[in-house]
């Protein structure tokens, strides 16, 4: 999907070699290009439509070709479309600092903290065994029950596992769902009212399309 979109992009940016301003007829084409290359990457149609009108009456900015202004233009409304800022994670004096995990693949530093992961991913016995070779690899213990059980019980039991050790850090790693699956959703209020965590982090695969929405 990137090396279609980055060509799709490439082709936009070439038609507005060499000229001076950017216009309304000069970035039509520019901009069907760019569209083209956004709605088959699976992204919004408003995005081209705020980017035409901030390209549109451009005047050149001295050293800076039209396509370089474009270039800048694309880029600030990706940023924009994407979040805009990072969103750094909550710690707090009292411990443990509790966060849930939900979806695909989690990498944290700590800062020096002591940290626990909690297997609470009930459906796939293979990722217990992942999440306990994760922490082995980077020496952090894994409270693990087993499939068969509640995660809300073991994210539970997990967290008192962790205040008996006093562990600064617990992150309770979750199955994936789709939104649309109530059954799993509820799991997840479940877990949430279970530990009630400090964070709940999202973390989805860039090439979800659609369904990060």
């Amino acid at each position: 999907m990137f090396g279609q979109l980055t060509s799709g992009l490439e082709t936009a940016w070439n038609k507005l070699r060499g000229l001076d301003v950017l216009t309304k007829e000069n970035v039509a084409e520019p901009m069907r290009d760019i569209r083209r290359a956004l709605l088959e990457a699976d992204w919004l149609r408003r995005f081209v439509q705020s980017v035409s009108e901030q390209a549109v009456g451009t005047g050149l900015i001295r050293g800076v070709r039209p396509d370089q202004q474009l270039v800048k233009i694309v880029h600030d409304e990706l940023v924009k479309l994407m979040g805009g800022e990072v969103s750094d994670l909550v710690f707090s004096k009292s411990a443990p600092l509790i966060f849930v995990r939900v979806r695909c693949n989690l990498l944290m530093q700590t800062d020096g903290k002591s940290c626990m992961l909690v297997a609470a991913d009930v459906y796939r016995p293979a990722a217990i065994d992942q999440l306990k070779i994760l922490g082995d690899q980077v020496g952090v213990p894994v409270y693990a029950e087993g499939t068969g059980i509640k995660p809300s019980e073991i994210a539970k039991r997990g967290l008192e596992e962790a205040k008996k050790k006093k562990i600064d850090v617990i992150i309770v790693d979750t199955a994936g769902r789709l939104q649309i699956d109530k059954t799993m959703m509820d799991e997840l209020k479940e877990v949430k009212q279970a530990v009630n965590p400090t964070e709940v982090l999202l973390v989805v695969d860039a090439m979800t399309g659609q369904e990060a929405a």
